[in-house]
């Protein structure tokens, strides 16, 4: 009995030991998750707190080996708790998403599923559609080449509408719908105080893959393309055009963009 009540003992104190470890396990570890979840492109700097409850500064980087880095300023506060059917993660920043963003993560046999809500300070719940944030466009420079020679100007903006995501056996399958829009952008490489506006709106189709359509809402440059995302990877398709009265100015912006032909430029990814 004796030997049996030490054994016990002993598991006691490991359980307890474990709950104690994951209870208080410290923001850096959440850092360091998040870093190797984005290949290094996503780093949460000066991180405070748990991985339960904590902040840090929203830093986007080219990379591994990369020394362009550009923070977003304040900083990114999140807490994340259990609920009935797996994980809840509450995300907030001042200067760009004032609306708390919640994901509902589900686990499952052999993967997880992730649900985009947003929630409205006194709301009874939370709503699957609606604006999720808006960063200046500038944070892009960080992910260096092409966007630290465009140093774009402008505010990047993203909608969602019912987004879940899911993990079944390593592949990502998307249901819902997405845009992104990118208002009253500048570059550095060109004399025009404003180039335009633009939108990518994003949607999965049956099979969860997701399609694109990129689209130009005004301005003297005319960005148009489609493309796809899948277990295949990404493949885009568009062009560039400059208008005729400001043909002149965009010709440099025209040559880095894209593969010129005339007076278009040929944008292909993948």
């Amino acid at each position: 009995m004796r030997k049996a009540g030490r054994r016990w003992g002993v598991w006691g104190a490991v359980v307890g030991a474990v709950l104690g470890i994951v209870a208080c396990a410290p923001a850096p570890w959440l850092a360091q998750a998040v870093l190797s979840g984005t290949d290094g492109r996503l780093l949460l700097a000066e991180s405070r707190g748990t991985v339960w409850q904590g902040d840090a500064v929203a830093v986007l980087t080219g990379g591994p080996g990369s020394r362009d880095a550009r923070a977003l300023p304040g900083r990114l506060t999140w807490t994340l708790r259990p609920t009935f059917t797996g994980l809840q993660l509450k995300l907030q920043q001042d200067c760009c998403m004032p609306v708390p963003v919640l994901v509902q993560i589900r686990p499952g046999w052999g993967g997880a599923q992730a649900r985009v809500l947003l929630q409205d300070a006194g709301a009874p719940t939370p709503r699957d559609t609606g604006a999720v944030g808006h960063w200046p466009a500038a944070w892009l420079s960080g992910l260096g080449t092409p966007w630290n020679t465009l140093e774009l100007g402008g505010v990047l903006r993203l909608d969602t509408q019912a987004l879940t995501l899911q993990w079944v056996r390593g592949r990502l399958r998307v249901e819902g719908r997405a845009s992104v829009s990118l208002d009253n952008v500048s570059s550095r490489v060109t004399t025009l105080a404003r180039l335009g506006s633009y939108r990518l709106d994003v949607q999965a189709d049956p099979q969860g893959q997701l399609q694109m359509a990129l689209s130009t809402l005004d301005g003297a440059l005319q960005l148009s393309g489609q493309g796809s995302s899948g277990a295949g990877g990404l493949r885009f398709r568009g062009e560039a055009r400059a208008t005729p009265a400001e043909q002149g100015a965009l010709d440099n912006l025209l040559n880095i963009i894209g593969r010129r032909e005339g007076d278009r430029s040929v944008i292909s990814i993948g």
